[in-house]
């Protein structure tokens, strides 16, 4: 998995690529935070014990989602030469 990947600072990856990439991760991060927002709303209106099950299905999913793409982007932010900043709190949701 991503998480013990160690770039050596010798293989650092094209500047227009890690842009690319970059880009990516970010239109990546919005369309990942509106799943995160539907499933959040979803969870709000009344549903019937598969649908809750569902949408808890859709929120896992997404949250491991999210956590990749920051990984993603820790690794790209490495490319850069960057100081990586602290990672966001993890946000918890109301079932």
């Amino acid at each position: 998995m991503l998480a013990g990947v160690k770039m050596e600072p010798s293989k650092k990856f094209n500047a227009d690529v890690t842009a690319q990439l970059r880009k990516l991760a970010h239109d990546l991060s919005n369309s990942i935070e509106t799943i995160i927002q539907a499933s959040y709303l979803l969870n709000q209106s009344k549903l019937d014990p598969p649908c809750r099950k569902w949408v808890h299905m859709i929120e896992a999913a997404a949250d491991e989602a999210a956590q990749i793409n920051r990984r993603l982007r820790e690794i790209l932010r490495s490319q850069s030469g960057k100081p990586q900043a602290a990672p966001p709190a993890t946000r918890r949701r109301a079932s």
